[in-house]
């Protein structure tokens, strides 16, 4: 974060607060200190101690204005939800999040706009105690990109590749519920609370990956929505899948705010940015998961099963197969 843009400066540039200004104003002691911190914010690179029987686990994303959230939304909501994506890739790894770089591009630097973004951060930081330690700032069109470092004891990782027939396929929390917040704002129609918080404040299932720790044999979180997520998962695991359209769990929300069924469903099945979790999990884990998830209060729900022949089959509540849909791409588009 400290190291200046390269670019040369046009005379508006001069009206503009100096990077070094802005980085020291908004960002420097954004977040809680911590032990393993040998140095931050400040210098060329962050200097960070290691602990050992740990393993490293890195994730990065990059959203852009119009892309991954409308441009209008507040930014409290863009700080949180920019750190929420990374932490949900840890929690589908099981790890515990540590330390976060920001490369922040701005159009202009909007003070009131950098205070909203910067407590939207830094608020859900320090509930994850998650040290921010460097980055870099530049002027652009609006774009965040977040690249977040954490731990997990060797060998206890979650991954996509695993998943063995007979397991059983679970989420956690409700599906669509996102996807249908999008739809309405899209549509210039209100949209109730509950449904726009999932879309721009999600809340990232650390607790409940760590929790899978042992029992789930693979994991991914539910960014592009759940056929497409699922669908990765079972290609790194080399299997199938029989998915349930019934038990796909939806919120009241959802369920007061859709057109029909049809549309519940297909937002469940293929609307992005829920970031829950997706697991697979042998029978035989299913008591000690429940356990463990109550006592997190976590809800979970059992969708389907892994079977060896390959591809994803949804069934619905006559036992007919139906198609599957999409997920987001961004090239592919949905």
């Amino acid at each position: 974060m400290p190291v200046p843009d390269a670019q040369p400066k046009t005379e508006s540039d001069t009206t503009m607060p100096g990077e070094f200004s802005l980085i020291d104003r908004y960002f420097a002691g954004l977040t809680p200190p911590r032990d393993d911190v040998r140095l931050g914010i400040g210098d060329d690179a962050a200097l960070l101690a290691m602990t050992a029987g740990q393993d490293l686990v890195l994730a990065t994303d990059t959203l852009v204005a119009g892309v991954h959230f409308p441009g209008a939304t507040a930014p409290e909501a863009v700080g949180h939800k920019v750190l929420a994506v990374n932490l949900s890739d840890l929690a589908a790894m099981g790890a515990e999040p540590a330390w976060a770089t920001l490369a922040l591009t701005l159009p202009e630097a909007d003070a009131a706009w950098l205070a909203g973004f910067a407590a939207g951060f830094g608020a859900l930081a320090a509930a994850h105690g998650v040290a921010l330690v460097g980055g870099d700032t530049t002027r652009g069109a609006l774009t965040v990109t977040i690249t977040l470092a954490g731990r997990v004891p060797s060998g206890e990782a979650l991954t996509r590749a695993g998943a063995r027939p007979g397991d059983g396929i679970w989420v956690t929390g409700s599906l669509g519920d996102a996807g249908m917040a999008l739809a309405l704002l899209e549509a210039g129609k209100p949209v109730p609370e509950a449904l726009r918080r999932r879309l721009e404040r999600p809340e990232p299932r650390l607790a409940a990956g760590r929790a899978l720790r042992g029992l789930a044999t693979a994991a991914i979180d539910v960014s592009d929505g759940l056929a497409a997520d699922l669908g990765h998962l079972l290609q790194a695991s080399g299997v199938g899948a029989r998915v349930a359209a019934e038990r796909l769990p939806r919120s009241a929300a959802l369920r007061a705010a859709q057109a029909d069924e049809a549309e519940g469903l297909r937002l469940a099945l293929g609307a992005g940015d829920d970031y829950e979790l997706c697991f697979a999990l042998p029978p035989a884990a299913e008591a000690a998961m429940n356990t463990r998830m109550a006592a997190i209060g976590c809800p979970v729900t059992r969708i389907g099963e892994i079977e060896a022949e390959p591809g994803l089959r949804l069934i619905d509540a006559d036992g007919r197969e139906q198609p599957v849909p999409g997920g987001f791409d961004h090239f592919g588009g949905p």
